[in-house]
């Protein structure tokens, strides 16, 4: 068998995120960080399940069902030990765009020689958006944006 990319059976991994209510999820991915819905399902009239993507990087969401003895799926809260890193060309770029969206995006840095851009969805989930540079570790947006 040939050892190429194309020809792996696992391409990549999609994350599910379990969400307290879908329309505000949807507005946050779609709008604010520029998701596209490319499938739903809508089995009580309302999407429950939805795939988003935005170029190479895939998700899910779904809405939890909430009961009196199972108030969140994962820890205490949702969003609880969750993060994702999506690996990008510019995360930079991004950040811009997500700023001028209104998304509270934190200061970027540089950790693991990769522009780090931190955004919290509003269920609490840690999204990464990433991207290679030759900056020295550690440093902050701000200070590098003041020397160039």
């Amino acid at each position: 068998m040939e050892n190429s990319k194309d020809n792996y059976n696992i391409q990549y991994a999609v994350p599910l995120f379990m969400v307290s209510n879908m329309e505000t999820s949807l507005k946050f991915y779609t709008d604010g960080l520029g998701f596209t819905t490319l499938n739903t399902w809508t089995p009580r009239g309302k999407i429950e399940w939805c795939w988003l993507q935005r170029e190479g990087g895939p998700l899910m969401l779904q809405e939890f069902r909430v009961s009196e003895t199972k108030p969140y799926l994962s820890g205490d809260k949702p969003g609880a030990g969750v993060s994702i890193w999506f690996q990008c060309l510019d995360s930079l770029a991004l950040y811009h765009e997500f700023i001028d969206k209104g998304i509270d995006a934190q200061e970027p840095f540089v950790g693991n020689g990769l522009w780090d851009v931190r955004v919290i969805d509003p269920d609490g989930y840690y999204l990464h958006f990433e991207s290679p540079t030759d900056v020295p570790e550690e440093t902050k947006y701000s200070e590098w944006v003041d020397k160039k």
